[in-house]
């Protein structure tokens, strides 16, 4: 990946976190946990700095397959969000629901997390139109 470039993926990165933090905070939180099957204990359990870390470090690897593509194509504007929600909705979405389906987990889980994944990876694209 020699078209790497440190700050479009990091900035890029962020916004999804930034949007991961308003989704499942104040917009679908208390939603989020009751789908889930999560009471608060559960909610407030495991080494939160791990979870975010992991959470931002997966990201990254997201916002850097994303950029590579974005540079590899040399996409216009109207392309990068394509590519961006367009992975959202044709990669994402269909995986989280095969685990979903088989998780048994319930329809609005589903919803909410695939809402997130969409506007987190909508928000990466417009991050990397400002690099562009």
């Amino acid at each position: 990946m020699s078209d790497f470039a440190l700050w479009p993926v990091l900035a890029g990165a962020a916004a999804f976190f930034v949007v991961g933090a308003i989704w499942y905070g104040v917009l679908f939180g208390k939603a989020w946990q009751k789908a889930a099957g999560l009471s608060d204990a559960d909610a407030q359990s495991g080494n939160m700095g791990l979870i975010f870390g992991l959470t931002f470090l997966f990201e990254i690897l997201i916002a850097m397959v994303l950029w590579h593509l974005i540079a590899r194509t040399g996409a216009a504007p109207h392309v990068v969000m394509m590519m961006a929600i367009g992975f959202a909705l044709g990669v994402m979405a269909p995986a989280i629901g095969i685990n979903y389906l088989y998780q048994r987990k319930p329809g609005m889980l589903f919803a909410i997390d695939v809402g997130h994944f969409t506007i987190g990876m909508a928000a990466m694209g417009g991050v990397f139109l400002l690099f562009l």
